[in-house]
């Protein structure tokens, strides 16, 4: 490589090739790669601007939100557009995947901002945790 080359980037997948992958793991591995393409809605005001324009493919709810009001507009807004719904069990978990904090030099993840709701506009380029994620949805 010359100087004026940058080094290849090596991103990691979350689950190793060989485990079974579960469905967090591949809502989270979607979440990454939307924020990277610079689709992905965070909060309550980004998402139902892109749920009522049309463009959310996917929206994830956190369960633990703590505003019954919240929780019902999304429901409302997801079935009024056939927008699918997925839950995860705590809204610092959803922070966290959605790039809502700083991560250290050991590679933690410092000062979690919660997170109650996030819509996929853009999913990125398609990936396993894509096509998991699909064929779950597809499922239900």
């Amino acid at each position: 490589m010359s100087d004026g080359e940058a080094a290849p980037v090596v991103v990691e997948e979350a689950a190793a090739p060989g485990e079974p992958m579960d469905i967090n793991t591949a809502v989270q591995m979607v979440l990454k790669k939307a924020l990277a393409h610079d689709g992905l809605c965070r909060g309550l005001h980004e998402a139902c601007r892109a749920i009522e324009k049309g463009q959310a493919q996917l929206c994830i709810l956190a369960e633990d939100c703590n505003q019954p009001d919240y929780k019902k507009l999304i429901e409302a807004l997801c079935g009024e557009h056939n927008v699918n719904l997925i839950s995860v069990p705590e809204n610092k978990q959803l922070g966290q995947w959605c790039g809502l904090c700083k991560i250290d030099p050991q590679g933690e993840a410092r000062k979690v901002v919660g997170c109650s709701c996030a819509v996929i506009t853009d999913y990125g380029e398609e990936t396993a945790g894509l096509s998991m994620l699909q064929e779950y949805l597809k499922s239900r």
